[in-house]
């Protein structure tokens, strides 16, 4: 022995490499086979129902484009869902980013109890989206026994009712997600905060920048890449919404969307044709063109944000 660490020669990795690929492909087999049968097949069936009249009672009948014109130019529920939905998103994402940055900022400027504080917002995350909905249902509950109505009262103020009134119930689904989704967004913006050189800051201190200006200048710029990330993850999961739409407008004896379908949104709606009528066709027609929604914010997203 020489002490030398002998590297192995390509002859040797080339009889190696002969031996190991099988190998490796019986064990990605299984994780390649389930990704297979339940994402890839759904997506090519749902495709090809898009373009069929089927009820699941009956063969798919091909009706080609029918179903997406019949949406675009006959359904003036679709173009309601859909102007609730986008309604939605615009209020959700840019008030939800911008109060998880700033507490998120503010939160890296404790020196004692962090810890706790991130635990506390990362709560609601960790937590069913249908137990929190059911639990600000109770709150929004009635114009005299709601919480959130009792303190209006005691302020002097009028009782609202929030899930009956048509132009207070998508407001108050817009409340409800972006309290769940503000640890989430917290959670990337605190993380990247972390990695910020402090020495920014301390340059930032010595030329009299109070905090606000250290926040605009500096911790804004640095976490671009994670606003981007939180931004464009926000616009797709807020096009989703269906979980706190549907459980704080049932039960109201308007249907899936509420009152004068104030509430309805595109998931909604879907599920309202797909699993209460049955017209599974229609159904992914709607799911296609929401795709196609989200698909095109996204770009625009991403490309207003990188030319900044």
């Amino acid at each position: 022995m020489n002490g030398k660490l002998k590297l192995p020669s390509k002859a040797d990795a080339g009889r190696g490499g002969g031996t190991w690929q099988p190998v490796a492909y019986l064990f990605i087999a299984p994780a390649v086979i389930l990704f297979a049968i339940f994402v890839v097949v759904p997506i090519f069936a749902s495709l090809y129902l898009s373009f069929t009249k089927y009820d699941v009672l009956h063969p798919p009948r091909w009706v080609g484009l029918s179903n997406f014109i019949t949406l675009l130019t006959n359904d003036p529920r679709f173009w309601k869902a859909f102007r609730n939905t986008v309604s939605y998103v615009l209020g959700v994402v840019p008030i939800g980013v911008s109060i998880a940055l700033v507490l998120a900022a503010a939160l890296e400027e404790l020196t004692r109890g962090k810890q706790i504080f991130k635990v506390l917002y990362f709560i609601p995350t960790v937590t069913s989206v249908v137990a929190i909905s059911v639990v600000w249902k109770w709150l929004f509950a009635g114009e005299k026994y709601g919480l959130i109505n009792y303190f209006l009262i005691q302020l002097g103020l009028q009782p609202i009712d929030w899930l009956l009134s048509p132009q207070w119930i998508l407001p108050a689904i817009m409340i409800v997600s972006i309290w769940a989704g503000l640890g989430y967004n917290m959670v990337f913006f605190s993380a990247g905060i972390s990695t910020i050189p402090s020495t920014l800051y301390e340059a930032a201190k010595v030329d009299g920048a109070g905090w606000w200006e250290r926040f605009w200048h500096v911790t804004v710029p640095m976490l671009r890449p994670t606003l981007i990330f939180v931004v464009v993850m926000s616009v797709i999961n807020s096009f989703q919404v269906f979980d706190q739409a549907y459980i704080l407008t049932g039960g109201t004896g308007e249907g899936v969307g509420g009152v004068l379908d104030s509430g309805l949104t595109l998931v909604s709606y879907l599920y309202e044709q797909g699993f209460q009528h049955f017209r599974m066709g229609y159904a992914s027609a709607i799911a296609y063109l929401m795709f196609g929604c989200v698909f095109g914010l996204t770009l625009v997203n991403l490309r207003m944000l990188r030319s900044r």
